[in-house]
């Protein structure tokens, strides 16, 4: 069954916060008050009580925008610019990023917050080739190389592929001054390993240590034991001159 993970955007020094959402659950955003609380709180005076919600589907979300004027936008991060605009009142409007961030007129500043979508599916290309019908073969683990999380994943990696017998397994700290000005923050990276470990590999815990770098050695386990980060995707990182 697929999920979707939410994230509000936190400051340096925030608490990063987040939800799981299954299949048919939903999440409300807004201002929330007393008598209308919502799930995720966006505190800026601008936005309405009750804005919006959005909706885990099989593969996809949808966001509803509840506001009578604003229009939300969702943007993909990761993209070259892509954007879907949902007008006031729309329903149900589906969303077709893997990664998005929601977007909401404010204020001081637009009130924002991100999205991470399902595992996508796609059409097993031999099947469309040959035409045969049947149920169509799905991907054990889709990785997107351009995306951020995929960054983070090949810099947790990187110490066991220069060398296999390394014990190391990088921190956040580490992963944030490995990737020089990636822009991404302790709170960012944080998400990206549990959106790694819960929903891209499904990594789980083995036994009863309660190790507290368990899901960043789980990943690299993982990564590497099925070819998932390569020696070659080391390109990606920036040049350094250790």
């Amino acid at each position: 069954m697929q999920t979707i993970l939410i994230q509000t955007d936190a400051g340096n020094g925030a608490e990063l916060r987040s939800w799981e959402l299954r299949p048919g659950e939903e999440a409300t955003f807004g201002r929330g008050v007393p008598g209308v609380p919502v799930d995720i709180e966006l505190g800026d005076p601008a936005v309405s009580r009750l804005a919006g919600r959005i909706r885990a589907v099989d593969t996809y979300w949808t966001l509803t925008n509840l506001s009578r004027a604003h229009t939300y936008v969702v943007e993909n991060p990761e993209g070259g610019g892509e954007f879907v605009k949902v007008p006031p009142g729309r329903l149900e409007a589906p969303i077709p990023f893997e990664f998005g961030r929601v977007i909401l007129p404010a204020g001081r500043a637009p009130a924002s917050f991100l999205v991470f979508a399902p595992v996508h599916s796609f059409l097993d290309p031999l099947a469309l080739a040959s035409g045969s019908s049947g149920v169509k073969t799905s991907m054990a683990f889709t990785l997107d190389p351009t995306a951020k999380y995929f960054l983070v994943l090949v810099a947790l990696c990187e110490p066991r592929l220069r060398d296999p017998s390394s014990p190391v397994i990088p921190t956040v700290p580490q992963i944030i001054e490995r990737l020089g000005d990636s822009g991404l923050t302790p709170s960012a990276v944080a998400f990206h390993i549990k959106y790694l470990a819960t929903t891209k590999l499904r990594v789980r815990q083995q036994g009863g240590e309660g190790r507290a770098d368990w899901q960043r050695a789980a990943l690299v386990s993982q990564a590497l034991r099925f070819d998932l980060v390569r020696e070659e995707h080391l390109a990606l990182l920036p040049h350094t001159d250790a």
